[in-house]
């Protein structure tokens, strides 16, 4: 009797991870627009600091977002307890805000043109008056309060896609993404940064034989291949974003889902490509929603702040390449 109960609990046991598991791929998918904007924000931040501090300033904002996640994902557990009924409203108000943010990284440079973040850096490091263990301590607050930004929209939409789940999947699901989250991200971008790095020891290495010839080779293509690097994986992350945010107010708003299905219909009617614009049409319309809706909130903010008088930026600063 004692064997057959152990077995059960082995069995309750599995189906938990595979639940968790299931779940946790579903999350990885449905958040990869913040996750890549993650990405490619953060090796931003670190963009510009000597190559020696590069990795010890990835360190302490990976610690900033470890504390973040401990933060959040209680809130988030007992908010799906005590108030279950608002993570909906949640969801959609992070949906706009993806909207809004890749639509603001969009047009960024027209609405403020003095933000030159990583030149301002540069500068820094150059000037012998600046304290740089202050100014590093300054990049890394506004960092982990960025990746608060950016983890809260993951959580809540993680949340949404787990809120019907049991107590004990819903944990494990958020714990398994809060440590996919800072490991992954911080970990892709410590070797995003050091790219160049190993491009330029490899370049400089030298040697007559063939093998040698392939790793100078090697490093130049890195070093060419670095800066285009952040380039895509902010443009890519930019339109998930649009894609992620957009779908989650259109699936969840029954006019918006039947507009969808009534727009799908018409591009699968289209000769020659109709089956192929049919396959695309559902993330099309996401993401033509996410533009259009992102546009809208950029520019209520921006009468709002001509009205009102502020000149302050109300997203976090553009990913690389735009």
């Amino acid at each position: 009797m004692a064997g057959a109960s152990f077995f059960a609990l082995l069995d309750d046991i599995a189906t938990l991870l595979d639940d968790v598991a299931s779940m946790s791929k579903v999350a990885l998918h449905k958040t990869a627009g913040v996750l890549g904007d993650d990405l490619a924000l953060n090796a931003n931040q670190v963009t510009g600091f000597q190559a020696d501090r590069e990795l010890p300033v990835i360190w302490k904002i990976g610690l900033g977002s470890g504390v973040n996640k401990l933060i959040l994902i209680p809130a988030a557990l007992l908010l799906s307890v005590v108030l279950p009924w608002l993570i909906l409203p949640l969801l959609m108000i992070g949906g706009i805000y993806l909207c809004f943010e890749g639509v603001e990284k969009l047009v960024h440079r027209w609405l403020h043109p003095e933000d030159h973040t990583v030149e301002e850096r540069k500068q820094a490091i150059q000037d012998p008056e600046v304290d740089m263990v202050q100014f590093e301590r300054d990049r890394i607050r506004a960092a982990v309060r960025t990746d608060f930004i950016l983890s809260a929209e993951i959580v809540v939409i993680t949340l949404g896609l787990v809120s019907d789940e049991p107590f004990l999947v819903r944990l494990g699901v958020l714990a398994a993404i809060g440590v996919a989250m800072t490991i992954g991200v911080y970990g892709l971008v410590a070797a995003i940064v050091k790219i160049d790095d190993l491009g330029l020891r490899w370049l400089r290495r030298t040697g007559a034989g063939a093998f040698d010839r392939f790793l100078r080779s090697c490093g130049s293509g890195l070093l060419f291949l670095a800066p285009w690097l952040l380039r895509l994986l902010s443009v890519l992350g930019t339109a998930a974003m649009f894609l992620v945010g957009g779908g989650i107010v259109t699936h969840h708003v029954d006019w918006l889902h039947h507009q969808s299905e009534s727009f799908v219909h018409f591009l699968s009617g289209v000769p020659v490509l109709g089956p192929v614009l049919g396959a695309i049409g559902p993330y099309l319309f996401d993401g033509l929603f996410g533009i259009v809706a992102g546009a809208i909130v950029v520019a209520v903010i921006q009468v709002a702040k001509k009205w009102f008088g502020s000149n302050k930026p109300l997203a976090a600063p553009p990913s690389p390449g735009h």
